[in-house]
């Protein structure tokens, strides 16, 4: 199941008769797009196999890649894919295209929604709540915009959202662009959308830092979905890059 969808719906978090789940957390580093999906695809058959196995979110950064949902419009590139400043990769999420690089904070969560909620716009609104209460921790103000997935401070969109759902096992899932250069967005129309600029945090707070961001996205992460992380939180930085340029799914 693929999910893109621009909607709007009221925030909530599980009952409170809800079990506190485990939560693995695994911080990855610097990780090479090819190499991140291919550790969520593998995440995702597992838990496929087996339902009972722990849920886990990946939180990592990339090097500059291009990443396309499936059925997304190549119109929305500056570029051909025969020639592209860096990798292309067209995936199974929801969306349009998106650019990461370094400075941007990415967050994969592997969630079994039978545990949480069988639904997916929740689930989509939740995420939207974590980002929003993390940046509200650093004297930030995000926002929805009716009829827009995502966060966006000032009409700047800082945090992109797509995700594909499988038998309610979640992958893919965030970016946060903390203080990413952001001239790579300039190569494309950013998830589709051509009358609002793409932002980062650190041009609304300029000592802002990853760390930071990342500590607070964690927290509000167990708070919203009412989870427990589970020791070790994970630790490494890989540093591989791609010398492959075009990935159709």
């Amino acid at each position: 199941m693929v999910l893109c969808v621009n909607v709007s719906k009221k925030v909530s978090v599980p009952s409170s008769h809800c079990p506190i789940r485990l939560v693995e957390l695994r911080r990855l580093g610097l990780m090479d797009y090819g190499i991140a999906l291919e550790l969520q695809r593998s995440l995702v058959h597992q838990r496929r196999q087996n339902p009972n196995l722990i849920d886990l979110v990946l939180i990592l950064q990339h090097p500059p890649v291009y990443t396309l949902g499936q059925g997304s419009d190549l119109r929305y590139l500056n570029f051909t894919v025969d020639d592209p400043a860096y990798s292309v990769w067209q995936v199974e999420r929801g969306g349009e295209v998106t650019y990461h690089c370094p400075g941007q904070l990415i967050v994969y969560p592997i969630l079994n929604l039978i545990f949480y909620q069988q639904d997916l716009h929740w689930y989509l609104r939740q995420l939207e709540e974590v980002i929003i209460r993390a940046l509200a921790d650093s004297g930030i103000e995000g926002k929805r915009l009716s009829g827009l997935t995502g966060v966006w401070v000032d009409g700047h969109k800082v945090a992109a959202i797509g995700i594909k759902v499988s038998r309610w096992i979640t992958m893919h899932g965030f970016a946060i662009n903390v203080c990413p250069d952001l001239k790579g967005f300039h190569k494309i129309v950013p998830c589709g959308i051509r009358d609002r600029p793409v932002g980062s945090l650190s041009q609304f707070k300029p000592d802002i830092q990853l760390t930071t961001v990342e500590t607070n996205i964690t927290a509000h992460f167990a708070e919203v979905f009412q989870i427990h992380w589970h020791p070790p939180n994970g630790a490494g930085s890989l540093q591989v890059y791609s010398d492959r340029r075009f990935h159709g799914q």
